[in-house]
């Protein structure tokens, strides 16, 4: 028997399933995921565990909504899953149909299935179209349609993605029936811990930080650690640690690398200020947006105010 090197064997992407779902699209993007084995999952936690126990090389879950703001169920998996590592993010642009079993019509539609997500955000095409419909929930985009079409829901339509409609006889009552035609769903793709990607000039860096005891300014103090040191952040988000009313752990992407000596200054102020600092890794931006920062904040700059402290400490005399 023989057995084909590792660099050759198949990988495994799991991703919220069944096909033709938002994630789905987004794993489409990532190149290295083409031509390999795709797994659907049936929620942010198994594809998750997947990825920890070697199941799957990677996995690619929801993380931020520009509409419905952070998914709180992966932000809160990262917290608390250890060994797990994002190397990359991709942005999905949001669109909603309304389905129906093959031969319905938009006016017979008293009962829609619909994920609680994609139904807020199609609720005031909803209101108005469809004042008197009820809502039934549903675990994902396209179970809400598959549920109606196996008869295991009794909806009279669902909302779905337009991409369902490639995979399975479904009668198109309406579509792009968002109320945000800019709405826009971000993914990452989280794998095992590994060393972060080199840094291209338009990264983020996301982690997730517990404040040290509840006092006034503490949010100030690690909100600092970021400002004076010039990063910007484009996600604060606050979640519930769980163990006590009133402890929250903070969500946050911060624009550039681990490998800038200003990102690394700040983690460094970080571990020194929280009991618990989580690196969830530094990886290239979806937008491709160079981050940008004043000049007393560049690589340089820091690398000169560490070579004059230890001028100082040795006794050199100065220039």
């Amino acid at each position: 028997m023989t057995f084909e090197p590792e660099s050759s064997a198949r990988r495994t992407y799991s991703f919220l399933g069944p096909v033709g779902t938002f994630t789905e699209a987004a794993l489409a993007q990532v190149p290295e995921a083409r031509g390999q084995e795709w797994r659907s999952v049936h929620n942010v936690g198994e594809a998750l565990a997947d990825v920890v126990s070697g199941r799957s090389h990677a996995a690619v879950i929801a993380i931020e909504n520009s509409v419905d703001g952070g998914v709180s169920t992966a932000q809160d998996a990262l917290a608390t899953m250890p060994g797990l590592r994002i190397i990359g993010e991709y942005l999905v642009p949001v669109e909603f149909v309304l389905v129906g079993r093959p031969g319905a019509k938009l006016e017979d539609v008293a009962l829609i299935s619909a994920h609680p997500v994609a139904y807020a955000q199609c609720l005031q095409w909803l209101s108005s179209t469809l004042p008197a419909h009820a809502h039934v929930p549903a675990a994902s985009n396209v179970a809400s349609a598959m549920g109606m079409l196996e008869g295991t829901s009794d909806a009279d339509a669902a909302i779905s993605p337009p991409g369902i409609l490639e995979h399975h006889e479904l009668e198109l009552l309406a579509s792009k029936i968002g109320d945000n035609a800019d709405a826009v769903t971000r993914f990452v793709l989280v794998a095992r811990t590994v060393a972060p990607p080199s840094p291209t000039g338009a990264d983020k860096t996301s982690l997730i930080v517990e404040l040290p005891e509840d006092h006034p300014g503490a949010l100030l103090e690690m909100l600092e650690q970021f400002a004076t040191r010039g990063i910007n952040l484009s996600l604060l988000a606050s979640r519930p640690i769980g163990d006590a009313l009133g402890r929250y752990r903070f969500v946050i992407d911060a624009d550039g690398h681990i490998e800038d000596e200003r990102m690394a200054d700040a983690l460094l102020g970080l571990r020194r200020f929280s009991p618990k600092v989580i690196f969830l890794g530094s990886y290239p931006r979806a937008d491709h947006a160079v981050v940008r920062y004043p000049e007393r904040y560049s690589n340089d700059v820091f690398a000169e105010a560490r070579d004059w402290l230890r001028g100082l400490i040795s006794g050199e005399p100065e220039a």
